[in-house]
């Protein structure tokens, strides 16, 4: 049975299609949901058209979906709040609503990656801006931004320090359509949302040099044991990589051409020089600077990813697509460990 939550007033930061999907779902489950962006002519478009034609067209608002422009005012007179900007944005935006976001008891995310700044992840930059810090919670899983605005089944998890503070939460967006997992797992969902990006770049390369459905099945399940591996030096849980919020991300993340880092890696497969490659997608490409930092992260703590390795090489060091599956093929052969 799906429980129905009380209905509030929610502020959903980030107008892009996935905060305009959760913003969605929000108002189909009765709230009243308040709709920000940082440009406010865009903002004016989205609240002359009750529509997001740029980012996720077809989806009508409902009377309760609110496109706002006033950050401060929207945050403050709002019972929750949850962030929907790319992961590069995230510092930025605590620290420009500083003031009104430290108010809070409680804040939930749904953006995906590592602090650019500081390379660690998201809850630490919440920890790190806001005082007090309100409880951090975190939003993560398969979830195309399409789907879940069409209402096609979907299963995410919802992560927080403490399962007994997650349920309230947890039931703004439970609905016969949209299922929600807790976990007090904060570190293993973070990374497992941040990294799969990361191996999503990598199947798409090799899908755009031609090779098969072998080579994308090794790389996904390489791939995972490699987010694995980092997960837990951080202090993630393993089952959590296993999970929603990391295997079930990853699968669908290199599974299907919604994903953009999946054609992003597509069209450097193919040939296409970085800027080209960002210009097919005309988004945000969060895969991209995740391959720094994890690759950084892997360095400093000596831990063994390949995959992230010949990512970054491809990315940043110019080496030839597949020259980096041939370093890939050539490592030496030792016993499979997950």
């Amino acid at each position: 049975m799906v429980t129905t939550a009380t209905p509030k007033t929610i502020a959903v930061l980030g107008a892009g299609s996935w905060g305009t999907a959760l913003a969605l779902l929000l108002a189909r489950n009765g709230h009243q949901i308040k709709l920000w962006g940082y440009k406010a002519e865009f903002q004016r478009l989205l609240l002359k058209e009750k529509e997001n034609h740029i980012y996720l067209p077809g989806y009508s608002f409902p009377e309760n979906l609110l496109p706002v422009i006033d950050l401060e005012t929207t945050i403050t007179n709002s019972d929750e709040v949850l962030i929907a900007v790319p992961s590069k944005g995230f510092r930025q935006l605590l620290e420009t609503a500083k003031k009104p976001l430290s108010t809070l008891s409680k804040l939930s995310w749904a953006s995906k990656g590592f602090d650019q700044q500081n390379q660690g992840l998201l809850h630490e930059v919440v920890r790190e801006v806001l005082d007090p810090a309100p409880i951090p919670m975190v939003i993560s899983g398969p979830s195309f931004a399409l789907e879940v605005a069409s209402q096609q089944p979907t299963a995410i998890t919802l992560a927080g320090e403490r399962l007994d503070q997650l349920e309230e939460t947890a039931n703004l967006y439970r609905n016969e359509q949209f299922r929600v997992y807790t976990s007090d797992d904060i570190i293993g969902v973070e990374v497992g949302g941040a990294l799969k990006n990361v191996m999503a770049i990598a199947v798409g390369i090799s899908q755009g040099l031609g090779l098969g459905a072998n080579a994308k099945a090794a790389l996904i399940t390489r791939g995972l044991a490699e987010m694995s591996r980092l997960g837990q030096a951080l202090g993630g849980r393993q089952e959590t990589l296993m999970g929603l919020s990391g295997a079930g991300d990853l699968f669908l993340t290199c599974s299907d051409t919604q994903s953009r880092n999946l054609r992003f890696g597509q069209a450097i497969g193919k040939g296409a020089s970085i800027q080209e490659a960002f210009g097919t997608i005309g988004q945000v490409v969060e895969g991209y600077d995740a391959t720094a930092i994890a690759y950084k992260i892997s360095q400093q703590n000596r831990i063994d990813m390949p995959i992230v390795t010949q990512t970054f090489n491809v990315l940043y060091d110019n080496l030839s697509p597949a020259e980096a599956v041939n370093n890939l093929l050539r490592r030496e052969p030792k016993p499979e460990h997950h």
